[in-house]
């Protein structure tokens, strides 16, 4: 669509708050300096001086830039036309802010975040999926039921497939499956025969002969490959958690729990990601999974991008097609179509324009489909934090899995995100599910009340 008329109703710039001045955030405040139909004044971080530092640099003069940390010098700041830097979002929440972004990566203070800036009559772009992992689809509801909208937004690999999975849906397309590529390519040197993904590098003796998948059977490649590389990290938490912002949108699941994650070409993916009784590695169609991209030194990224496989229904259209170069399996009757780009805040804007302008949500209306959840991969002793660290955001001995909704209950795996930051009470050998019942829990947590509100709207749990 053209976007200038999709967005002709904007009869001003959108003002936008951003929460969290991290990578995200910093784009996010770099392309609203280029553009006419967004303004981003206000940045709020931990500490007032932290997110002057991220508006400092992303272009604002050192002039223009506010510390405020009241209501009333926020409301000064604006009126004199000056960027608003501060260490709490309730010091902004005054000010005539359209959206606000939440992009904290924190998952408690993301939840609080978003509630408090919908309470206040603020739109919310959800970008810390950690967040709407566990009550993405309460947000969403409450933003409805107050005339508002909290999205995902584009830059980011949901939104993004969400509307890869829409718009072939809309136009009828049967998906096989739907996924993105992992962060960080695979890429192996022949001339070395060492694979590196992202700084690290580990030596592959033989993996070369697992480079063509040929006429072998998918799972033996795939499973050589993953032997082939177990020195590097092939299945991240990250992934998984956006996969479950998908998945609460579309009503598309995962094949496995803790996903295939195959290491693969981007010529493979219609292969890979087909149905058994085809060749390929699902055991049905509609399946949500995660690719780690192969390729050589030089080769095409596929950038962390989103894809479906598709069921080519229609032989002489899907020829031609192949004809032009489209992406087909191995047995020429599915396709991939990707889009090999996340481009963070710099896309973002046509997410919170459309919230905006159009009161649209690229998230549509989101149900709780599925839950992100973790299983022990080594023993954890009673007493131990189960800190989310890193820039991952991944617990120290505890792995993801997807598994269906449910209310929380005592013995049922309990959210990833809401064991974070939270104690064990008892010993979890390796292998073992994190259940609510294992957990020192303040019931009082606003994730925990939030998590308990969402199965009371959705499931009809008592709270």
């Amino acid at each position: 669509m053209n976007s200038h008329r999709r967005f002709a109703r904007a009869e001003r710039p959108i003002e936008v708050a951003l929460v969290g001045a991290g990578a995200f955030g910093r784009s996010l405040l770099a392309q609203g300096g280029r553009m006419t139909l967004m303004s981003v004044r206000v940045a709020i971080d931990v500490t007032a001086a932290r997110a002057a530092e991220a508006l400092r640099a992303t272009g604002a003069a050192e002039g223009a830039i506010a510390l405020c940390e009241t209501r009333a010098e926020a409301e000064a700041a604006w009126a004199a036309g000056r960027v608003i830097a501060a260490g709490d979002l309730d010091v902004a929440l005054g000010l005539p802010i359209d959206i606000v972004v939440e992009a904290s990566g924190h998952p408690e203070a993301g939840a609080v975040h978003a509630l408090a800036s919908l309470e206040a009559g603020k739109h919310v772009a959800l970008v810390t999926k950690e967040t709407d992992s566990v009550v993405g689809s309460y947000l969403a509801a409450v933003a409805a039921d107050r005339g508002l909208v909290c999205t995902p937004v584009d830059g980011d690999q949901p939104a993004l497939l969400i509307g890869l999975v829409t718009w072939a849906e809309t136009l009828g397309l049967p998906i096989i499956s739907a996924g993105k590529a992992s962060e960080y390519d695979f890429v192996f040197d022949p001339a070395t025969e060492r694979l590196t993904s992202e700084d690290r590098s580990a030596d592959a003796p033989g993996f070369g002969a697992t480079w063509e998948l040929g006429d072998r059977a998918v799972a033996d490649v795939v499973a050589e490959r993953a032997a082939g590389a177990a020195a590097l990290p092939q299945r991240a938490v990250p992934d998984l958690c956006e996969m479950a912002v998908v998945a609460n949108a579309t009503g598309l699941k995962p094949d496995v729990a803790p996903f295939h994650v195959p290491i693969a070409r981007i010529q493979e993916v219609a292969t890979v990601f087909e149905e058994q009784a085809r060749g390929g590695l699902l055991s049905g169609g509609r399946r949500l999974d995660v690719f780690n991209c192969l390729r050589a030194p030089g080769e095409i990224s596929f950038a962390g991008g989103v894809f479906v496989v598709v069921r080519c229904e229609d032989a002489e259209t899907w020829g031609i097609l192949a004809g032009k170069g489209h992406t087909m399996s191995r047995g020429g009757d599915a396709a991939m179509l990707w889009l090999p780009r996340h481009l963070l805040g710099v896309e973002a804007p046509i997410s919170l324009l459309d919230a905006v302008v159009n009161g649209v949500s690229v998230g549509g209306t989101p149900t709780p489909v599925v839950d992100l959840v973790g299983r022990t991969t080594k023993p954890l002793a009673k007493g131990t934090l189960l800190a989310a660290e890193g820039h991952h955001h991944t617990i120290d001995g505890v792995g993801p899995e997807l598994i269906d909704a449910a209310p929380l209950a005592a013995e049922r795996p309990a959210p990833y995100y809401l064991i974070a930051g939270r104690r064990l009470r008892r010993d979890l050998p390796a292998g073992a599910s994190v259940t609510l019942g294992d957990l020192e829990m303040d019931e009082a947590a606003p994730l925990y009340v939030m998590r308990r509100r969402q199965d009371e709207r959705f499931f009809g749990a008592e709270t």
